[in-house]
């Protein structure tokens, strides 16, 4: 069973002329492994999952299930056609994992039931913890805090991946204590810690994972100051890691490192030169 806790990276999927690099693949989530994170969330947002067919997300599990162990192991289920989302979660569940990562149905904006209705269809048909995950800016439809409350409330979701943007619910599922509260938002992981949440689903931990992890053990240990030492020492970056739209910049930072190609899927662009240049002396900063 695994433990929603501290530090998930936010996979992102490595490309060289076109195609999965599964050995750039292999070496980060060693790397990163080494560095002591707690998982990964395989094939999200950071993944590009949405430019990749279903037979290529599995074969990215896959790949990453033979390097970590299954307990530390989230895979991303999203779409808006709910017959076809069952089915592939039928797919990924044939497979050993920590659980599933579900956002709101995109684009459709269905309504506070459409949406209880949906979550509580996927956790149902779950044989694997749920993460919700709470992004209004992607999906397009907001979930009212009473509506997540409720929803959380199901005993298969065990995780919220919390991108609201609202404090007042962060703090409220925080103290109902239904679900572990993970942030998704970078910039939020030392609130959500000094709130008593749980970590974060983290895309900027790609880079000096090691210091994500001693800010999270710092705040276990009751050391406020020095957490939020490390976190200032992290945030240059953190600001310059969204500074293009996800990955594209933690993609670039990666690949100044030599770790991966500077390489996304159309309709994304690869990090511009400008935007190189100055993750290069952030970069420099966080040596």
């Amino acid at each position: 069973m695994s433990n929603f806790r501290g530090i998930w990276v936010a996979l992102v999927t490595p490309f060289r002329d076109g195609a999965v690099d599964y050995p750039a693949l292999q070496a980060l989530v060693a790397r990163l492994l080494e560095q002591g994170v707690a998982g990964f969330v395989v094939c999200g947002t950071t993944g590009e999952a949405a430019a990749l067919n279903h037979d290529e997300q599995l074969e990215v599990l896959d790949a990453v299930l033979q390097w970590v162990p299954a307990q530390q192991v989230v895979m991303g289920l999203a779409g808006n056609n709910q017959r076809e989302l069952l089915d592939f979660l039928q797919d990924i569940q044939r497979r050993p994992l920590a659980g599933v990562l579900v956002p709101a149905p995109y684009y459709i904006r269905p309504s506070q039931a459409g949406l209880e209705s949906f979550f509580r269809t996927v956790a149902d048909a779950a044989s694997v913890p749920v993460i919700l995950y709470d992004i209004p800016y992607r999906t397009g439809v907001r979930i009212e805090r009473e509506t997540l409350r409720r929803i959380v409330r199901h005993p298969n979701i065990a995780a919220i991946k919390d991108c609201g943007g609202d404090p007042e619910t962060t703090m409220a599922l925080i103290a109902d204590g239904q679900v572990a509260v993970l942030t998704g938002e970078d910039l939020q992981i030392f609130a959500n810690l000094c709130l008593g949440g749980a970590g974060a689903i983290s895309a900027s931990s790609h880079v000096r994972a090691d210091l994500y992890v001693q800010l999270c053990r710092q705040m276990e240990e009751g050391d406020v100051i020095s957490a939020r030492q490390t976190f200032y020492r992290l945030l240059p970056w953190m600001q310059a890691a969204f500074a293009e739209p996800n990955p594209s910049a933690v993609k670039g930072a990666l690949a100044l490192q030599g770790l991966i190609a500077n390489e996304v899927r159309e309709p994304m662009q690869a990090c511009t030169q400008a935007t190189l240049d100055r993750l290069r002396t952030v970069l420099a900063g966080l040596a």
